[in-house]
């Protein structure tokens, strides 16, 4: 395949061929009324001629607005394009053919895919892109803005599937808690696909990441689970630290002297009381009474 690279168009100032065209128009215009009032009609062989190149000076003309284009096509070859916003005139026979060169926003669907362990889930992202090469967006592929729509859905079903939605034990990156991550290689994998397009991608995040519905119940009680088991290490890991200071305590400023059994027993209270997901329920030792 042809690698077609864009460069500068030819192009002519177009109040100059405007006021060209004027001059003309009133040549022939003369030329018309001359020709009636002397009634020779050999007249008609110079205000033909001057008609046709006056109504191909105005096929020339160009208006290109700031951040805008025209792709110059001249019988099939291409001969550049412009850029320079402001009233150009062309060659009458090339085609223009429209290309915007300001930032567009592509809004994904929602769509279905597994992640890295296979948990069907909903993601959709939003891709912030705008054309760099206008001869390869128009030549190089068939509709760019359809080749971004597709590349961009294609891109994040790959994404999705190299990553967990969320962070296990030994993992380090998910959808979930690294956003930044995923942004970062989301656009390096689009930019990577649009590159033949001519497409530049300013920027690629994630904007809905969900578990599928069949399964976001089942998750959500792993992920409560998990939670729950999270928070009662950390419960029994304080629980230890405070009894282990409490019986240091105790030792260090002699307040009571107790055996190994005492000392179990104390430790089996202070945990329960600490661990327990309730409140504890203090029972008096009065002594007996005997």
């Amino acid at each position: 395949m042809e690698k077609i690279t864009e460069k500068n168009g030819k192009k002519l100032n177009g109040f100059l061929m405007l006021f060209v065209s004027t001059v003309l128009l009133a040549l022939d215009i003369y030329l018309l009324v001359m020709g009636i009032n002397a009634r020779d009609p050999s007249v008609l062989w110079v205000f033909i001629p001057v008609l046709i190149i006056f109504l191909l000076i105005w096929i020339g003309f160009a208006i290109v607005q700031p951040n805008d284009s025209r792709v110059l096509i001249l019988f099939g070859k291409y001969t550049g394009t412009i850029r320079d916003s402001g009233f150009w005139w062309v060659n009458p026979f090339i085609i223009k053919r429209h290309v915007s060169l300001r930032i567009r926003n592509f809004n994904s669907e929602k769509i279905k895919v597994n992640d890295l362990h296979g948990n069907p889930i909903e993601i959709a992202a939003v891709v912030v892109w705008k054309v760099v090469d206008s001869a390869r967006a128009i030549f190089d592929v068939e509709n760019y803005e359809q080749f971004v729509d597709i590349q961009a859905e294609t891109a994040i079903r790959t994404l999705a599937s190299e990553y967990p939605y969320d962070t296990n034990e030994g993992e380090k990156e998910s959808l979930r808690s690294s956003p930044t991550e995923v942004a970062e290689n989301l656009q390096k994998e689009l930019q990577s696909r649009l590159d033949v397009a001519g497409v530049e991608i300013v920027e690629a995040r994630i904007t809905h990441l969900a578990y599928a519905q069949e399964i976001a119940q089942a998750m959500l009680r792993r992920q409560q689970a998990q939670a729950i088991v999270a928070a009662r290490f950390k419960i029994v890991e304080g629980a230890v630290g405070m009894v282990e200071n409490a019986l240091r305590a105790l030792s260090e400023q002699k307040i009571i002297d107790l055996d190994e059994d005492k000392k179990a027993q104390m430790v089996n209270n202070l945990m329960v009381a600490l661990v327990a997901d309730r409140e504890a329920q203090p029972v008096i030792n009065t002594g007996t009474i005997y």
